[in-house]
């Protein structure tokens, strides 16, 4: 049996080492056969331990989210990430950026640049979407209230003091839109505040949500 047809029920979700070594235990040296993949472009190894199908076996390969949610789990995509594809704000996005409750890491890979900022529970945990891309993909993404809070929240430079300031920075400088910030759902973000980091500049934040 051939490589493609052994990995192709599974190449839509990035592929562990254990499954690997699993689909390959009919080899004498099934960690061997892993290393000699990765060369001929057959696999490509994310980290250490995590896998996709390379170029060569022509099979679907995993969305970018997807990825990202395995590539270091627990982690959600969120921040500029997601604040784009909710289109809350006009630029593409050529970093994958998550949050995690692990500590704060990057990883570059052939599939692009992944970036994870730490949160804590309980936190972390709120505002969360699974995203159904197809039967067998769905994705950790920030809900598009949680996106905000998180940009807010792990930004250095962002701490909000009054309304003004809040809608200067929403509208101008990150340039978010406006009909969006509208309709975020602001009861549900004042679940979070008590949990949150920066749980001063939440306040603020929904407060002009509000006002606008």
């Amino acid at each position: 049996m051939d490589i493609r047809t052994r990995v192709k029920d599974y190449a839509e979700t990035p592929m562990s080492r254990h499954l690997m070594l699993e689909l390959l235990r009919d080899y004498h040296r099934p960690n061997d056969k892993i290393s000699e993949l990765i060369k001929s472009h057959a696999l490509i190894a994310l980290r250490r331990g995590l896998y996709v199908a390379g170029p060569d076996l022509d099979l679907p390969v995993p969305e970018p989210f997807l990825i990202a949610n395995h590539l270091r789990g627990p982690s959600y995509v969120s921040l500029e990430s997601a604040l784009s594809y909710w289109n809350m704000i006009p630029e593409r996005t050529y970093e994958i950026s998550s949050v995690t409750i692990k500590t704060s890491k990057g990883y570059q890979t052939q599939l692009g640049r992944f970036s994870y900022k730490q949160l804590a529970t309980p936190y972390y945990s709120y505002g969360i979407k699974n995203i159904r891309h197809s039967p067998k993909q769905t994705m950790l993404i920030a809900s598009p209230e949680k996106a905000l809070c998180d940009k807010v929240v792990l930004t250095p430079g962002i701490n909000l003091r009054s309304i003004r300031q809040t809608r200067e920075i929403l509208l101008e400088d990150l340039r978010l839109d406006r009909e969006i910030l509208n309709n975020l759902d602001t009861q549900w973000m004042e679940l979070w505040v008590e949990a949150a980091p920066k749980k001063s500049s939440l306040e603020i934040l929904i407060k002009t949500l509000r006002e606008l």
